[in-house]
């Protein structure tokens, strides 16, 4: 149960329900893909820990498709401070003088392009629902 965890103001709880959050995934979800023993009620307490396992922490990056490390030192105060320090005098990052040089041939590859790497992750993601309704199914 080794945590490299330095600064008391991270709660790898929280910012475990903040990632699975912006990922729209829900505890149901998580609590399916962590197996048998799982349920929402244990998500829900995971998530109010400060400090989680770390054999636990690295099997739920693994479904978020996050590094272990993201939650560990997410510092949402840290987070703030960069953002407030990037812009100053009232900047706001955008260039109001914009220059456009599109090629639509170009463009229209490159939407080619996207449509079908959507497709193939459509198609992989239809496949590992495919597995897991199986995986339900032979239970």
């Amino acid at each position: 149960m080794a945590h490299t965890t330095s600064n008391p103001k991270i709660h790898e709880g929280r910012n475990l329900k903040r990632f699975r959050e912006m990922l729209a995934i829900k505890q149901d979800h998580l609590a399916f893909e962590l197996g048998d023993d799982w349920n929402q009620q244990k998500i829900s307490l995971l998530e109010q820990k400060e400090k989680i396992d770390s054999d636990i922490l690295e099997q739920v990056a693994a479904i978020l498709k996050i590094p272990a490390e993201a939650i560990r030192n997410f510092d949402e105060e840290q987070a703030i401070n960069i953002i407030s320090n990037t812009f100053h005098d009232q900047s706001s990052g955008v260039n109001i003088y914009a220059t456009f040089n599109i090629n639509p041939i170009e463009e229209l590859k490159k939407l080619h392009d996207d449509k079908m790497e959507l497709y193939e992750r459509m198609l992989k993601e239809k496949d590992e629902m495919m597995g897991r309704l199986e995986k339900l199914l032979t239970r």
